[in-house]
């Protein structure tokens, strides 16, 4: 989510396992591979092997956990095979840092048997991971990246897009412009400040959220950057404080975002200010740290997935896996994101007659490229030229009681943008 580290080391290095892809099989196949990005080649009996590569440490470690569990769940639906063969997850923890990303790509494409990748959690680390991938020729579902840079922005390719990317969270192009609209006309903001932390998913947010407000007829009177880890906001919040903002959107995670809440509470000169954040804050466990200091606050976020049959039954089966309730949706992006990679898996497939099961790199990707799945948990599935796989819907809310919990905001909607197409 930072800038991008050490890119030609990490782009000599996928360079150098694609060269080995080919050669490091030993399993046996009837003819030579004929797919332009080379093959998967599993003998008789040889697992399937998906690399994982999420974010398991640190602030944001529950999301990753629930993008693990969503794909484990998939799995499950299946007998925790795919074509007959059992399925194995390798996984790597990224700490949600961009370097994290892409040294867990690394790992992962050094391994020829290794037949896609799922994940990642955050952006900034996508943005490296999937990098490293497409040079080595592999495919990467996400069930929760969403920041524009990484697909598309203004109906083209954005500038971190890569060959072989594909999420089914949607684009937060519309998150920022959604936030806008609601501060413009629904809470007549005419003054606005924006902070995010550098990378490219909060500055992709505050980004979308400036240019729109400022078509509206609004003014941004600050932007502003944090560091991450960054404990002392009071220099930033003395800014924000000297434009004269109406209203603060700071689409920051935990820790910088709880930090720029507390401290605001108590500058003097701010007790006014709207404050607005994104989906990165809509969890209980900010609700827990932050109590009533966030009474009032709003935030932008995807619309839920409708609670259909099929929803409850999925919401049944985790809590019968994981013996608790799923804290937030995102598992169910996840959980599509799962099902579209594994349908992709079987069309891409050829078995040989001699037991070798034998998958296209480059018939992946296109078999995930065609995707049209109208039943997704999440709404329909259907991937474009860029690699966004789902429909995009934004609500705003509000928390007004921090004792009802993150199940109590989501059900707070004060507006729901929907882009115009």
């Amino acid at each position: 989510m930072r800038a991008l580290p050490r890119t030609a080391a990490l782009l000599w290095a996928a360079a150098m396992a694609t060269c080995l892809l080919p050669a490091c099989s030993d399993a046996p196949e009837a003819k030579p591979c004929s797919d332009p990005l080379g093959c998967v080649s599993l003998g008789p009996g040889e697992p399937i092997l998906l690399g994982v590569i999420e974010s398991l440490s640190g602030q944001v470690a529950p999301i990753g956990q629930d993008q693990v569990r969503g794909l484990e769940l998939a799995l499950a639906r299946r007998g925790g095979k795919l074509l007959g063969r059992e399925v194995r997850l390798v996984i790597e923890d990224t700490g949600c840092r961009p370097e994290g990303g892409g040294n867990a790509a690394l790992k992962l494409i050094a391994n020829p048997k290794i037949a896609a990748l799922f994940g990642t959690t955050c952006s900034g680390d996508a943005a490296v991971a999937s990098e490293v991938m497409s040079k080595a020729g592999f495919a990467m579902v996400s069930g929760n990246n969403s920041a524009p840079f990484l697909t598309a922005i203004g109906g083209r390719k954005a500038p971190k897009w890569q060959a072989g990317y594909f999420r089914t969270a949607p684009n937060e192009e519309s998150s920022g412009p959604a936030a806008a609209r609601f501060a413009y006309s629904r809470l007549g903001v005419r003054r606005a400040a924006v902070i995010n932390d550098g990378d490219i998913y909060t500055r992709g947010l505050t980004d979308g959220f400036a240019q729109a407000f400022q078509r509206l007829g609004g003014k941004i009177v600050l932007t502003a950057t944090v560091n991450k880890n960054d404990a002392d906001m009071g220099p930033v919040l003395t800014a924000v404080k000297n434009s004269k903002a109406q209203l603060m959107f700071f689409p920051l995670f935990q820790p910088e975002g709880n930090n720029v809440l507390l401290q605001a509470r108590k500058t003097r000169g701010l007790e006014r200010i709207v404050r607005m954040s994104d989906g990165a804050l809509i969890e209980q466990s900010f609700i827990e740290a932050v109590g009533d200091a966030a009474v009032g606050m709003y935030f932008v976020g995807p619309t839920p997935p409708a609670r259909t049959p099929a929803l409850r039954r999925l919401e049944q089966e985790y809590a019968a896996k994981y013996g608790a309730s799923p804290s937030t949706y995102y598992y169910v992006n996840a959980f599509d994101a799962a099902n579209i990679l594994l349908d992709a898996l079987e069309k891409a497939a050829t078995a040989g007659g001699d037991g070798t099961l034998r998958i296209g790199r480059q018939a992946l990707r296109d078999a995930l490229a065609r995707t049209d799945k109208p039943d997704g948990l999440t709404g329909p599935l259907r991937c474009d030229e860029f690699g966004d796989c789902a429909s995009q819907c934004f609500n705003i809310l509000r928390l007004s009681d921090p004792a009802a919990g993150v199940d109590g905001l989501k059900k707070n909607v004060q507006f729901t943008y929907r882009p115009e197409r």
